[in-house]
């Protein structure tokens, strides 16, 4: 539910990356009618059942996109991400980088823009009681470990916040509502992220922080001093690899821009570490 609703928070589409995502749905044939621009993030969440060709593209003959070049732009959500193929998640793991799929065939090769947001949401075993300390899990621990071995190391290593969801109490399903936010309120604070992001970037080739190769985040947009103490001392202990650590900088960027500080702190640096580490949430 969480994540179906990002694209609500996320700001409309820029008319350079309106006419690539439209085009890309257009290839796909899954051009809405009547909907000649798509000028709002897409979000697309395949089936657990999906092949590698549905979701990192391919086919017999012609070449059609995949669900990682329609969520371009916007939100690729694989919900219970155990069940996909080992094989079907690691294919992701190329686009995660380069922001493109590259699909080869005898003759040609295909390219497709791929910068998505990869969600992923995955029970804890697969009686889905594990986190649940009201009801008694029934499977071992061989079980478990084979199930969420399905979300490979390299996997993981790529993805940026790492969160457990803890069971729904009463209390919160009886509640008013009255502490949540709307949508909107969440997508002036996005807005204005991004604006902080956009003038700091302007003049290079990147617009959001996401997309700053590692050794500009060390150099040229390098956080507070004494920020990556945090981080020194977590490669030290082989807590987090060298991808990590460029993946921990973004996250720590986009803090700062939601606080409306100039740059990251140790504050900003420690929390993106534990985000990445999935602790401490």
């Amino acid at each position: 539910m969480l994540a179906e609703r990002i694209p609500s928070i996320l700001p409309p589409l820029e008319p350079a990356a309106a006419l690539e995502v439209t085009s890309i749905h257009s290839i796909a044939g899954r051009l809405a009618p009547g909907s000649p621009l798509i000028s709002e993030p897409p979000f697309c969440g395949p089936h657990h059942t999906a092949t590698k060709a549905a979701i990192v593209g391919g086919g017999s003959g012609v070449i059609h996109p995949g669900a990682a070049s329609l969520a371009h732009m916007g939100i690729l959500l694989l919900d219970e991400a155990p069940e996909f193929d080992r094989d079907v998640l690691d294919a992701l793991r190329q686009p995660l980088e380069s922001g493109q799929v590259v699909v080869a065939r005898l003759g040609f090769t295909a390219r497709f823009p791929a910068r998505f947001t990869l969600v992923l949401a995955a029970n804890p075993c697969p009686c889905a009681r594990g986190s649940d300390s009201r009801k008694t899990c029934t499977c071992t621990s061989t079980a478990k470990r084979r199930y969420l071995g399905r979300l490979s190391g390299p996997l993981l290593d790529r993805v940026d916040v790492k969160i457990e969801m803890l069971p729904v109490s009463r209390a919160d399903l009886l509640c008013d509502g009255g502490s949540t936010e709307p949508s909107s309120v969440v997508a002036g604070r996005v807005a204005a992220a991004r604006q902080r992001a956009a003038r700091r970037l302007a003049g290079t080739p990147w617009r959001l922080n996401a997309e700053i190769p590692g050794s500009e985040l060390r150099r040229r947009f390098a956080p507070a001093p004494g920020a990556l103490r945090p981080l020194e001392r977590a490669m030290e202990l082989g807590e987090i690899s060298a991808r990590g650590v460029d993946r921990v900088l973004r996250v720590s960027w986009t803090l700062a821009d939601l606080a409306g500080k100039p740059r990251p702190g140790a504050e900003e640096t420690c929390y993106a570490l534990g985000l990445w580490l999935g602790v401490g949430i």
